[in-house]
C-alpha cells in the first residue's frame, strides 16, 4: 500500500510541476494590466456607441413616411431627375427637342385603383 500510495504522490507531483509550467506560459502571454486597459478602452468605446444610437433614434422620426408621403417624395425625385436630365441633354445638343417628352401623369384615381388590387392580389 505505501508503494502504490508513493507512485500516486510522485504521478500528482508531477501533474502539478506540468501544470505549473503551463500557468507560467499563460501568464506571460495574458498581461493583466494591458489587458485591463483594453477593456476600459472597450467599455468606453461601447459607451459612446450606446450614446450615439440614442440619438440617432431621437433624431429620427418613429413613424416614418405615412402611406402617401412615400409615392409622393418619389414622383417628386423623378419629375427633378426628369428636369435635370433634360437640361443637360438640351446642352449638349445630343437630344433635338422634339425628341424630349414630358412625361406622362396617371390620374390619381388609376394609381389609387392599382393599389388597391395589388393590395387586394397580396391579401389573397
Amino acid at each position: 500500500m505505501q508503494v502504490n500510495e508513493a507512485f500516486s504522490l510522485r504521478k500528482i507531483e508531477g501533474s502539478i510541476r506540468a501544470s505549473t509550467s503551463v500557468m507560467k506560459d499563460v501568464n506571460s502571454l495574458v498581461r493583466l494590466p494591458e489587458l485591463t486597459d483594453t477593456m476600459r478602452v472597450l467599455s468606453m468605446e461601447l459607451v459612446k456607441a450606446g450614446i450615439i444610437e440614442e440619438m440617432v433614434q431621437d433624431s429620427l422620426p418613429e413613424e416614418g413616411l405615412e402611406e402617401g408621403e412615400d409615392e409622393e417624395a418619389e414622383s417628386e425625385i423623378d419629375k427633378i431627375l426628369g428636369e435635370i436630365l433634360d437640361k443637360k441633354l438640351k446642352d449638349t445638343g445630343k437630344v433635338p427637342d422634339a425628341q424630349i417628352e414630358e412625361p406622362e401623369e396617371e390620374p390619381q384615381e388609376l394609381v389609387l385603383e392599382s393599389m388597391r388590387e395589388r393590395l387586394e392580389a397580396l391579401k389573397s
